[in-house]
């Protein structure tokens, strides 16, 4: 197959430009489909890729469908509780099974191309003229399965034939940041409840919006909330940056909300030292996960094209929280307007990278100097800088 090779990285020759100054990825890495198809190859078909959350596929025969990469994949609960994922393919001629993103059906799953039906674990079951066919093999003419593991509430699926492993790569972000698992196991999330959920189309490539949640130093510039309840981020350095340090609230700051008002109850198992901070986590290579004493706040983001990406973003909180009928508007608020002050800079950005003065990149100062690990990671991904 003939590929059109990606620009060279800055980063194979000269890193680092200057003591303060550390090179981008070229322009092209945000703008050319080809280098987009590659990291579906590479990254979104290949690695651990947070789904659907759990609890929103609650009764046996409700599914959601996601496209991940190249591929759009089914994610259902089966008969005795338990979630399943699938391409989204039927095995007869290949038409897409669930047109639809979300829904529930009775028993079965059934194409409607030619009614071939399939039970909620894949089996095929029934089709037209099926008896008269005995030598069809129904467990080999099944749905293509897709593994799937479940942490934090959410499903996580990975297209490889053989998944990296689960624990060394998405929960190893949770040691990598907090010094351990059992850190982030102290929020609960796999038992919170979803309090608001916000779907936001973003006209910007996705590692923009990677790039922007890693850094603090556009801070002080566009979140004035944020650094209110925050203010060491006005200095523009990342709390993910330092293992174990979470951002502590400013002084007369009572909560985690939009005018520093105060929150909710501390989330039961939270310790003393987690109390009064907030936590941000970079799984690769599309979920940002916030941890705050009385709530978590986790993006997913979906690339659909070189300038297009997805993101879902759930508030979840203690389910007494949410079933009191609390007014959470003052919570959701702060991150919400943090959202939109991000992707707008991104879509701001987006453009540029198809200018000749972003040709070769820009530059990284040293409070961002940590964005070039993500970079070398990238391109190792990629194959070492080539496409």
């Amino acid at each position: 197959m003939t590929t059109t090779p990606a620009p060279e990285s800055p980063l194979s020759e000269a890193h680092r430009i200057s003591p303060s100054l550390i090179a981008t990825l070229p322009g092209g890495y945000y703008t050319d489909p080809e280098i987009f198809r590659q990291e579906q190859e590479h990254l979104f078909e290949s690695m651990w890729f947070c789904a659907v959350r759990s609890a929103d596929l609650a009764n046996p025969g409700a599914f959601r469908t996601v496209q991940i990469g190249r591929e759009n994949v089914l994610v259902t609960r089966g008969r005795k509780g338990e979630l399943r994922a699938f391409l989204n393919i039927c095995r007869h001629r290949g038409a897409r099974l669930c047109m639809e993103e979300s829904g529930e059906v009775r028993r079965n799953l059934q194409c409607p191309y030619h009614a071939w039906t399939y039970d909620l674990d894949g089996k095929l079951i029934a089709a037209p003229n099926l008896i008269k066919m005995p030598d069809v093999d129904r467990v080999e003419y099944g749905l293509v399965k897709v593994s799937l593991r479940e942490w934090l509430g959410y499903a996580w699926v990975c297209l490889a034939d053989e998944p990296p492993s689960f624990e060394e790569t998405v929960m190893h972000a949770a040691v990598e940041r907090l010094g351990d698992v059992a850190a982030i196991d102290h929020y609960g999330t796999e038992n919170l409840a979803l309090g608001k959920r916000i779907v936001y189309d973003v006209k910007a490539n996705w590692k923009l919006i990677v790039e922007n949640f890693m850094e603090c130093y556009h801070c002080a510039t566009i979140h004035p909330e944020l650094t209110d309840v925050l203010p060491e981020f006005a200095d523009g350095y990342a709390a993910q940056y330092y293992v174990g340090h979470g951002a502590e609230f400013g002084q007369e700051v009572k909560g985690f909300t939009v005018d520093g008002s105060e929150g909710f109850a501390k989330l039961p198992s939270v310790s003393e030292d987690q109390d009064r901070r907030y936590y941000a986590i970079t799984v690769k290579p599309t979920v940002f996960i916030n941890l705050v004493p009385d709530h978590v706040i986790l993006h997913r983001m979906f690339p659909m094209s070189e300038d297009r990406t997805v993101v879902e973003c759930d508030w979840l909180y203690a389910p007494e929280v949410v079933e009191s009928g609390a007014d959470l508007s003052k919570s959701v608020e702060l991150f919400h307007r943090v959202n939109e002050q991000d992707f707008e800079a991104c879509e701001r950005t987006q453009p540029a990278m198809a200018s000749r003065a972003y040709r070769r990149g820009g530059v990284l100062v040293p409070n961002e100097h940590h964005i070039g690990i993500f970079h070398e990671w990238l391109l190792e991904k990629l194959g070492g800088g080539h496409a």
